[in-house]
């Protein structure tokens, strides 16, 4: 059994906004409170850092002691928000994260956590945005091969415009559970194909919310 007492996990948070977030500030506010937090090197880049300068040795030695990589934040443009995309650029260096003598990230596990504005069905051919969700996150897929890392089935939680509170709750519950448990509740899934998010079980699914891309904060 993994050590739980240890940083294995560590999580980046990224929302520009999080004081008007519904979705990301309720996942952060439950793994704050729940057992997981023990384990979890919670990093909240836009606190962190709102002059947008990273302390590189920092966010390396973070990754160096985490088993598993979450990537925290809502879906901005088919991406990332800007300062998650600063620290991909900044911290995952050539000869650090990849390339020759690369190996810091080697069999380490990565997850996203995110949300859209857009339904389940706005990510569909004849969609809204006429792709499925999973070609959005090629990018997300092909960043962490390249690290030489694990990619999990990312957890999506759509149409966060409109969710519920008891929406979101179920999603924070759902992220935190698997915290808990990791690394057992990944440990038998193979890397997704492409559009693959839905390769979890029924009862280990996020919520699927119906609407188009809103303007609110996630």
């Amino acid at each position: 059994m993994p050590d739980r007492t240890a940083r294995d996990i560590v999580v980046l948070a990224a929302h520009p906004d999080l004081a008007r977030s519904h979705a990301t500030r309720t996942l952060l506010d439950v793994l704050r409170a729940s057992p997981a937090a023990d384990r979890v090197d919670l990093r909240d880049l836009y606190r962190l850092y709102p002059d947008f300068h990273i302390h590189i040795e920092a966010e390396q030695q973070a990754l160096e002691a985490a088993r598993l990589v979450v990537m925290l934040h809502p879906i901005y443009w088919y991406s990332m928000p800007a300062l998650q995309k600063l620290w991909l650029d900044e911290v995952l260096r050539l000869g650090w994260a990849y390339g020759p003598g690369g190996a810091a990230l080697h069999d380490k596990d990565f997850w996203l956590v995110a949300s859209t504005g857009g339904g389940v069905e706005a990510y569909a051919q004849g969609g809204h945005n006429h792709h499925a969700i999973g070609e959005f996150l090629l990018p997300y897929q092909q960043s962490a091969k390249t690290c030489g890392m694990h990619y999990l089935p990312p957890q999506i939680l759509h149409g966060a415009h409109r969710a519920t509170d008891a929406d979101i709750t179920a999603h924070a519950e759902l992220f935190v559970k698997r915290l808990q448990r990791y690394p057992e509740w990944c440990q038998s899934l193979a890397e997704p194909a492409v559009g693959d998010e839905e390769a979890v079980a029924l009862d280990e699914r996020p919520p699927m919310f119906s609407t188009l891309d809103g303007g609110s904060p996630e």
